[in-house]
């Protein structure tokens, strides 16, 4: 008579049960993907690493986008938050027009930009307030005030390395590469009505 595994089961409950496949966690997956702007398809990554090989400043990343999204998707919130790579992003787009699955990557580093953010845990103290510094001059000009940037920012962070970027600064204002002086763009009302808008339907979303 064969004995069947229900059988086998009954006859020897002191056999550990069998384990269990893991059951992926994909709720931060879910959530970064619904906080990206438009459709991040970051879901459809498939690990083949091309965003990494295409990324000009990935050797300073302590992840690749590739790892990053594949701790994303392990539910690993904390580590991917603390990652550097968002920060790292220059935005050049060039991981997106090389993506074979169509994922908005550096869209998606923004989104984790701003969650990091939120929830304070970023590791370099100064990429924020770098970044929110350049959102002021938008705001206030309707564009950026690279003379303004650069200032408030070393002095405030690293005001003893300001002398040293003194003549590099000298020679951007002597070849017309940056204005001691910023300048408002024409139609600044709309634009900021613009940003008023976004702002609300990012508070709405």
């Amino acid at each position: 008579m064969t004995t069947t595994a229900i059988e086998v089961e009954i006859e020897r409950p002191d056999l550990p049960p069998l384990p269990q496949p893991p059951i992926a966690d994909l709720r931060f997956l879910e959530e970064v993907a619904a906080a990206t702007a438009g459709v991040s398809r970051l879901e459809m990554c498939i690990q083949c690493g091309t965003c990494g090989g295409s990324c000009p400043p990935s050797a300073d990343m302590d992840h690749t986008p590739r790892q990053l999204f594949a701790m994303i998707r392990a539910g690993m919130r904390d580590e991917a938050l603390r990652s550097n790579t968002p920060w790292i992003c220059v935005s050049c787009y060039h991981c997106v027009v090389r993506c074979p699955q169509g994922v908005h990557i550096a869209d998606v580093m923004y989104t984790l930009k701003s969650m990091a953010i939120r929830a304070k845990l970023y590791k370099d103290s100064t990429a924020p307030d770098f970044s929110q510094t350049f959102v002021d001059f938008v705001e206030n000009y309707g564009r950026s005030f690279e003379f303004g940037l650069a200032t408030r920012h070393y002095l405030k962070h690293y005001p003893l390395r300001l002398p040293g970027m003194v003549p590099k600064g000298f020679g951007m204002l002597a070849r017309g590469r940056m204005d001691l002086t910023p300048h408002r763009i024409e139609g600044l009302d709309q634009f900021r009505a613009i940003l008023a808008r976004a702002k609300e339907l990012e508070a709405a979303s």
